[in-house]
């Protein structure tokens, strides 16, 4: 077996490697490991934070109104609470946490965000609406009819949920036929899904939002 070929400098500052090192050691002492070590995590850190932001707004990432949810889409704390619940509730502000801390958790199945009226946020959320990839005709007609914002797949992929700048006076939720439409602006947290291509990263003006959902319904 060729022997392994002992490395000279050390792999963090280049300086040279003591002369009783390991022959597969890579870095010269302790330190020049641990500084490696958090110099991959602050690596890592920014290459997430830069695919996260070809997927979500930044003015929803800015906002400190996040959770993540159970595998039965309860909403909870991005990280364990000794003294509190678990769980996350969408009229507490002191269970919601900023972006980059539910994106770094591992708590549940992923994240989701909080809408309040202060915000003046609306989500229109298009339920059953992708059958085998193709969205079908009635929703297409209400995307079509909708400026142009951004867009996102639902968890489950059947649902699209629209975000536009607006409110309304309450959440809706609409059934006729295959029709299913639900308006939220309020005390509610939409779980983020996968953007849809070629959609905007900005949401839309959407004045009077309930007038013009109920007008396309």
């Amino acid at each position: 077996m060729t022997p392994t070929a002992r490395r000279t400098e050390c792999d963090h500052c280049a300086g040279p490697m003591p002369l009783m090192a390991r022959s597969d050691a890579r870095f010269c002492s302790s330190a020049c490991r641990q500084s490696e070590y958090r110099t991959r995590r602050i690596a890592e850190r920014q290459r997430v934070a830069s695919e996260q932001a070809a997927r979500v707004p930044a003015e929803l990432r800015s906002r400190p109104r996040w959770v993540r949810y159970s595998s039965r889409k309860v909403p909870l704390r991005p990280v364990a609470v000794r003294t509190d619940s678990r769980f996350a509730a969408v009229n507490d502000p002191s269970s919601w946490s900023d972006y980059a801390t539910v994106a770094a958790s591992t708590v549940g199945e992923g994240v989701g965000f909080v809408l309040t009226a202060h915000d003046r946020i609306v989500v229109v959320d298009l339920d059953h609406a992708v059958v085998d990839g193709e969205v079908l005709p009635w929703a297409q007609r209400i995307v079509d009819s909708l400026p142009p914002t951004y867009m996102e797949r639902g968890r489950s992929g059947t649902g699209l949920h629209l975000w536009f700048r607006g409110e309304v006076p309450a959440g809706r939720r609409i059934r006729k036929n295959e029709l299913a439409v639900e308006v939220y602006s309020d005390r509610r947290y939409i779980i983020i899904g996968d953007r849809v291509s070629g959609t905007p990263l900005e949401l839309a003006e959407l004045p009077n939002a309930a007038g013009v959902i109920a007008s396309l319904v």
